[in-house]
């Protein structure tokens, strides 16, 4: 939990939209923080899904305009060679269904399969801008939904 630790201090609906908007912990970290601090289920789901879809159409502005100007230096073209190589071999889900695969992708709370990565595979599919946000809507809230019913579960046991 070290984003509450970073972020101590800040009112608690913060730390749990910045969790949520962060492409390290979105909803798989935003939803068991939430409810480790005292929020209610509901609050941490509405929040958690609101947060985690901030970003979708900044990554996507960013992918598609300014990826291949900062691909002229060096650096960034070796990271953006690595994320479309990696993200291509984990969203094959994605490239076979498309619009449905995206939500199915992101609605997976693993390590890399959020609204970040999907963000990526739909701008490395070709998907439409209004359709990669209806299909992470839609896979974080179930993702929101997964991490809710599995925390709980591990709170209760302790």
């Amino acid at each position: 939990m070290w984003i509450i630790n970073l972020l101590k201090g800040l009112p608690k609906e913060l730390i749990v939209g910045i969790a949520a908007a962060l492409p390290v912990s979105e909803v798989r970290g935003s939803v068991p923080i939430g409810l480790t601090l005292g929020l209610s289920p509901l609050k941490v789901i509405i929040i958690s899904i609101i947060a985690s879809l901030l970003p979708v159409f900044p990554i996507l502005w960013f992918l598609n305009t300014l990826t291949e100007k900062v691909r002229t230096i060096k650096f960034f073209d070796k990271f953006f060679e690595w994320l479309f190589k990696r993200t291509r071999t984990r969203s094959s889900i994605v490239e076979r269904f498309e619009v449905l695969g995206l939500a199915i992708f992101v609605s997976i709370p693993f390590p890399t399969t959020g609204v970040w990565t999907g963000c990526v595979a739909a701008y490395l599919f070709g998907l439409p801008w209004g359709h990669t946000f209806l299909a992470t809507a839609v896979g974080t809230s179930i993702a929101s939904l997964i991490m809710l019913v599995a925390s709980l579960g591990v709170i209760n046991i302790w």
